[in-house]
């Protein structure tokens, strides 16, 4: 009996023992704090944005006039409004303060802005043109306003309509005319009718004054080959050329 006494009394020593260290343990828990939880913020990757240096651009005056080669050939017989063809520069165009900026070799984009065809027995065909863009041998691209001119006088000049304003030709335009019997084209004014004088000299390897020699129903003719000029009727800026010239 006493055995059994002493059993008891150690079983329950041992459950009291067991229920402080639990009841220590949870007041233990409860009296650690909880660390707070730092939330970064998501960190945006910064754009670096090149320094582009400024290009310096150089100024061609309106007046400016130039020496081009025709690409292809054209003719009042089949050529349209709108048709275009390209030239090809063959000596530098430098700025206003001596830099080349169109040199050699590159490309001017003309544009058909009329055509008449030879009429039997009648006026010679015609074809008026402008000149709308430049690019460089590097692929550099200008918009340009250009008129037809011719190389040898510096009194055919055009205005910004491409009318000639020579000393003794007010308000003729300066445009393709057939004539010759080479049926080559001639640089004239558009005068009564469209017959035409001369202003530059006979293009093509045509020799001498036009003047008489103007042969009715001949087609006007722009070969392959022809040199002749373009006037600008507005200034354009560009960079100093960087590249090989053709």
């Amino acid at each position: 009996m006493k055995k059994i006494l002493n059993f008891k009394f150690l079983v329950v020593i041992l459950a009291t023992f067991f229920v402080f260290s639990a009841t220590d343990v949870l007041a233990q828990r409860r009296t650690v704090k909880r660390k707070p939880v730092i939330r970064r913020a998501a960190v945006k990757p910064v754009r670096t944005v090149p320094v582009r240096n400024a290009v310096t651009l150089y100024r061609v005056e309106n007046g400016q006039r130039f020496r081009v080669r025709m690409n292809e050939t054209i003719s009042s017989k089949t050529a349209r409004v709108s048709d275009r063809f390209t030239t090809t520069v063959t000596e530098p165009v430098y700025s206003e303060t001596g830099v080349i900026v169109i040199p050699t070799g590159s490309t001017v984009t003309g544009r058909v802005d009329s055509v008449r065809a030879a009429k039997k027995g009648g006026d010679p065909g015609s074809i008026d043109v402008t000149f709308v863009e430049v690019r460089l041998p590097n692929g550099t691209r200008r918009a340009i306003n250009g008129s037809l001119t011719d190389l040898n006088t510096k009194q055919a000049k055009s205005d910004a309509e491409g009318s000639a304003s020579g000393d003794d030709r007010k308000n003729d335009k300066v445009i393709f005319i057939g004539g010759g019997a080479a049926g080559g084209a001639i640089l004239g004014g558009a005068i009564g009718g469209g017959k035409g004088a001369l202003i530059g000299g006979i293009l093509g390897g045509l020799g001498g004054l036009a003047g008489e020699r103007f042969t009715k129903g001949e087609e006007a003719e722009v070969r392959s080959g022809t040199e002749f000029g373009v006037y600008l009727n507005q200034s354009v800026s560009m960079p100093k050329f960087v590249g090989r010239e053709y």
